[in-house]
């Protein structure tokens, strides 16, 4: 029996399994429920970290997935291969996984998007943050390629196409070190480490932005409003209302990126509430 904990089951961790290679998983039951007596939807999802860094015990994962487990919704966290460090591909130093470039991340959340359909009665939607979003995003357009769509997606201050899109009224609202770790020349060299090869910055499956999007699933897009890379987000969230895509958009006023690794900000407790309250309905 699991141990319970601020209105959560203890997460436990499950694998599911893409060729040979095993998907951990963590998963965040409410209390007093798991996969086989709750009716509503399962998130799974994936932190961010510019392809090549995170993990499952991040706050942008542990903490995002305790606070809608604490309304009602289940979540499981993926610890998809992260693409090797850029300029560093030669360093393993204490890895556990090993690391590879597109397709292989996306393949991972695919493979836990269906271990999770498999076990939940409610059905799955699938959400991320910053490059876990293009992830998402990525592996719900090839789960709808194979007649499997999830419910929703969800995606949080996220970039969706493989070279950014300029916007100086949004860059002059970026402050500190972002201004330089976010700058778009430094961004499109993190998508080229990612895709690893000018077909790959190409496949709809690495970054789904200004592709075909028609029978998308819902979405629920939430941005920061101090972030360079809203500018791509902003793009997507018009491409899938042009495809006719049902789509929630919020950009909550004065954010930064990647503020779901700070739980103790109000725009994280708004950001958790708008994720548990949509993805409850679907």
């Amino acid at each position: 029996m699991a141990v319970s904990f601020s209105g959560v089951n203890e997460p436990t961790i499950r694998h599911s399994v893409t060729g040979h290679h095993p998907v951990p998983m963590r998963w965040y039951y409410p209390a007093g429920k798991d996969s086989e007596t709750t009716v509503v939807p399962t998130l799974v999802w994936a932190h961010g970290g510019g392809f090549f860094s995170g993990g499952l015990d991040q706050p942008e994962a542990h903490d995002v997935a305790r606070a809608p487990a604490q309304q009602g919704l289940p979540v499981v966290t993926v610890d998809y291969r992260l693409a090797p460090v850029p300029g560093l591909s030669w360093i393993r130093g204490g890895d556990v996984r090993p690391r590879g470039r597109f397709p292989l991340p996306v393949q991972d959340l695919l493979a836990a998007f269906r271990s999770v359909s498999s076990q939940s009665a409610g059905g799955v939607v699938l959400g991320g943050a910053s490059a876990g979003a293009c992830l998402a995003a990525a592996a719900a357009l090839q789960a709808l390629d194979m007649d499997s769509a999830p419910r929703g997606v969800i995606l949080a201050y996220g970039f969706f196409h493989s070279s950014h899109t300029a916007s100086r009224e949004i860059q002059r609202r970026v402050r500190d070190h972002r201004r330089l770790t976010h700058s778009r020349l430094v961004l499109n060299a993190v998508n080229r480490n990612y895709a690893g090869t000018r077909a790959a910055l190409n496949d709809r499956y690495a970054f789904p932005g200004g592709h075909e999007l028609d029978g998308f699933p819902p979405t629920l897009m939430i941005n920061a409003d101090r972030d360079a890379m809203r500018a791509s987000g902003d793009r997507f969230a018009a491409e899938l209302l042009s495809a006719g895509v049902d789509v929630e958009q919020h950009t909550l006023p004065g954010t930064r990126h990647a503020f779901l690794n700070r739980p103790r900000l109000d725009a994280f407790t708004r950001a958790v509430d708008l994720m548990a309250e949509w993805s409850l309905t679907r």
